[in-house]
């Protein structure tokens, strides 16, 4: 079978096809979190979440959605692993706190109900200079205190980040 082209498509197709490669680079560069400032992250939440007498779990997601650092205080609840993972996924997926999210979707449109997203306060994105690096959420305590805890554990790199940003 012989597919004849007449010739303002095949230029109309060499200069669109070109145009969109000069536009895509054939790599890219991801900017990441290293461990330690993950863990940076995660410690500064657990200890302001103890100055308030809380015992919680902060997890630490990666861009991809993938916890990179978790940790469970000696007495937070066995389901605050789960809580707080979804919460910092969410966060990262939506680019904005979980309390922010809380009545944005009413109504049939239910996007809460989708495994692995849960709208809650404690859960914050991590972007820098714009930037998203990950997720932070913190659960075991009421929302108010797991918000003020992740935003103590973004505060504590997010100067770094913002630094390391080209």
């Amino acid at each position: 079978m012989k597919i004849r082209h007449s010739l303002p498509f095949v230029l109309f197709m060499f200069f669109v096809g070109n145009s969109f490669a000069d536009e895509q680079p054939v790599t890219v560069n991801v900017a990441r979190m290293s461990l330690d400032t993950a863990l940076t992250a995660a410690q500064a939440s657990i200890a302001a979440c103890r100055k308030k007498g809380a015992q919680v779990t902060v997890t630490i997601i990666e861009r991809g959605g993938h916890p990179q650092v978790v940790l469970r205080d000696v007495l937070a609840m066995d389901v605050s692993l789960s809580i707080s993972r979804d919460k910092a996924y969410t966060a990262m997926s939506f680019n904005s706190a979980t309390s922010d999210l809380q009545d944005r979707f009413k109504g049939t449109y239910n996007v809460p109900k989708t495994k692995g997203l849960l709208i809650a306060r404690g859960g914050l994105p991590i972007v820098a200079a714009g930037t998203i690096f990950g997720g932070i959420g913190v659960s075991g305590s009421s929302g108010e205190i797991d918000e003020h805890c992740a935003q103590a554990g973004l505060d504590a790199i997010l100067d770094d980040l913002e630094m390391s940003v080209e």
